[in-house]
């Protein structure tokens, strides 16, 4: 200090105690902050249990729910299960005969296929339908695959549309709209089932539809309404036709069940028919042993025997006496 009394170092450099007086009051903390402290580590503490009692008792309520035991041991015994079957190669077998896991589980819960209605099948069996919606005993309903079943089905085509739907928890209910068989046609040895409009929907397989209108030759199937008019017409003369031969896309020849061929003409092949039903009726006239009868001249009928039977009457007219004049 000098003669003034003045210091001759600098204040913080020479009194280094002084230069915060954080450490001066170290010794005199607020009891309400430590107190405030405590409250908040006590309050962290109380919400961390309070949270995982929660937890627990949500998790316990939950197991005791009805059904959970059930399923919990139906899972572990179906993986258990499936990993025993899957070490001894034995899935594939068993995935055959019983079913999915995931069925067999669906089963036992209660989702069997007990009960499957049909409806709307006329030419299909039962048998047949269930055969193409592919459903068995070892499907369960929850895991039914409906999009598919319907594919298989349209697939057939005597069905026109289908619809399949879930009744839960046991029930399948189909419902198919079958196209309706109109006409047999025959093309390249092969005969199929047609619609109205001519469209093949299935080839013949057995004697359900032996029955039909019989037509053959190159686009006979598009015709087959105009077949059906010819029939109509043909009134009690109905039952003896075999069969519908169209000739050059153009008109119509019938093959009658005795053999003869029947040429009716382009136009008008209704009114044709009509008329040789009516001389069969008065005059026998199919009675006959014919080979053919030409109808194609309107207002002309040209009948041709077999050979026998030309034979027998080229006989009896060379026997039949000659007439001579008076001399």
């Amino acid at each position: 200090m000098d003669g003034g009394r003045r210091l001759l170092r600098s204040l913080t450099g020479g009194l280094p105690a002084f230069a915060s007086p954080r450490p001066a009051l170290a010794g005199f903390a607020d009891p309400r902050l430590d107190r405030y402290e405590d409250d908040q580590a006590y309050s962290a503490v109380r919400n961390r249990r309070r949270r995982g009692r929660s937890l627990t008792s949500r998790l316990l309520a939950l197991a005791t729910r009805r059904g959970v035991g059930l399923a919990l041991a139906l899972g572990f015994l179906g993986s258990t299960f499936v990993y025993g079957a899957q070490l001894g190669g034995h899935t594939d077998r068993f995935i055959e005969a019983n079913g999915s896991p995931r069925d067999l589980l669906a089963r036992a819960a209660g989702f069997r296929v007990d009960l499957i209605t049909i409806t709307g099948q006329r030419e299909l069996g039962s048998d047949e339908i269930l055969a193409l919606s592919g459903v068995t005993d070892r499907n369960s309903l929850l895991f039914v695959d409906i999009v598919g079943m319907r594919d298989r089905l349209m697939s057939a085509p005597l069905i026109k549309d289908a619809k399949v739907r879930k009744l839960y928890p046991d029930r399948l209910v189909i419902e198919v709209t079958e196209r309706e068989p109109f006409a047999l046609w025959q093309k390249e040895g092969q005969v199929f089932i047609v619609s109205a409009d001519g469209k093949p929907i299935d080839t013949l397989r057995d004697e359900r539809f032996v029955a039909l209108p019989f037509v053959v030759g190159e686009g006979a199937n598009e015709r087959v309404a105009e077949f059906q008019k010819i029939m109509e017409a043909a009134g009690d003369l109905r039952s003896k036709i075999r069969a519908g031969v169209l000739v050059t896309n153009r008109r119509w020849n019938v093959k009658l069940s005795t053999g003869v061929d029947v040429k009716l003409p382009e136009k008008s092949p209704e009114r044709a028919i009509a008329a040789l039903a009516k001389l069969s009726r008065e005059q026998k006239i199919l009675d006959k042993d014919l080979i053919s009868i030409d109808m194609r001249t309107p207002g002309r009928l040209v009948a041709r025997l077999s050979e026998e039977a030309a034979a027998v009457r080229a006989e009896a007219l060379s026997k039949k006496p000659v007439r001579r004049g008076a001399v």
